[in-house]
């Protein structure tokens, strides 16, 4: 390694390199909205972060991607990006959060990047993980993956000083989750079911008087929950998750990213070590932000950017020509 990626992660100068490069792949693959084509529109927001991440002074390993390299065109795990000079950084994104949202033109779609130091990210296989966040104030451990569904929010509306029917929980709507649901709903919680976009279930619980939602539950993508506690990291909040394995293949991809506790529960500081920059930007209008306008000649966008480091949150709005 040259003495030039070993410079200290700045996250303060490359924050905003980061909303361009969410800026830049969420025109793109709005210009999809509502086509029907989920892999276009994918591909035009890999595209364009690549384009974007090519141009920052970083020596950027992507450790959370599209998939293997023999799966996914560009920004494969392991696809080295930036311009080479500058820190060492890993890189967690998902061009396109939600690419069915985009192609049917529902609420909530985003483009999401994460960047912190080399080594700071769990190098998490494309396997399910099992979540479970809430937001931030209160006590650490609180909830647990150990526990049943229902003692959750039990113990949850104890600390919040209300009933377990005041209590919202995001829960993606799959089959798989019938029996959670069946439960949370015995305790009378309340339950906002999503199609799709696991990573802004997560993060709305970090912002529960905005969005009104109090806890996550459920299982997704094991990539998504490091780009999730990401987030968390930066705006406060709690989530534990636990990798699934349905068969061989599975446990095989765990052991090639170095995974040897196939058990292990991660805590958020555990899938993610180090300071962190987080940017999002709206595809389609949503609880978390609003989707990209045509407003006369410009297109307009707004993103959120984070940095665990400050706590600082900013919600940015990005004007430029429609070409």
């Amino acid at each position: 390694m040259s003495q030039s990626t070993k410079t200290e992660f700045a996250d303060r100068m490359l924050s905003l390199g980061l909303a361009r490069v969410s800026e830049a792949a969420a025109i793109a693959s709005a210009k999809l909205v509502g086509s029907g084509d989920e892999k276009a529109a994918d591909q035009a927001a890999v595209n364009a972060m690549r384009e974007q991440l090519n141009m920052l002074d970083i020596a950027g390993v992507v450790v959370i991607g599209e998939g293997e390299r023999d799966e996914a065109p560009m920004l494969f795990i392991g696809e080295e990006v930036g311009n080479g000079t500058g820190a060492g950084v890993d890189i967690a994104l998902d061009p396109l959060e939600g690419t069915t949202l985009t192609a049917k033109d529902m609420p909530n779609a985003l483009t999401v990047i994460a960047m912190g130091p080399r080594g700071s990210m769990l190098h998490a296989p494309d396997v399910y993980m099992d979540k479970l966040a809430i937001g931030p104030g209160y006590a650490p451990g609180l909830v647990d993956l150990d526990m049943s569904p229902a003692e959750r929010v039990k113990v949850f509306a104890e600390a919040k000083g209300c009933a377990p029917g005041d209590v919202k929980v995001c829960v993606l709507e799959r089959p798989r989750h019938k029996e959670l649901v069946d439960e949370l709903r015995s305790v009378g919680a309340a339950l906002r079911l999503i199609t799709d976009g696991d990573v802004a279930g997560v993060i709305h619980c970090a912002e529960p008087d905005i969005t009104g939602i109090d806890m996550y539950m459920g299982s997704g993508g094991a990539p998504e929950g490091v780009l999730a506690a990401a987030a968390l990291k930066c705006m406060g909040g709690q989530i534990q998750g636990r990798l699934m394995f349905r068969n061989d293949d599975e446990r095989g991809r765990a052991a090639k990213a170095g995974i040897t506790d196939l058990n292990r529960k991660y805590s958020r500081d555990e899938m993610v070590t180090a300071d962190v920059v987080f940017a999002a930007t709206g595809v389609t209008d949503g609880s978390i932000l609003k989707g990209v306008k045509r407003v006369g000649g410009f297109l307009e966008t707004e993103t959120i950017l984070m940095r665990s480091r400050s706590g600082s949150v900013r919600r940015m709005t990005y004007r430029t020509k429609d070409h």
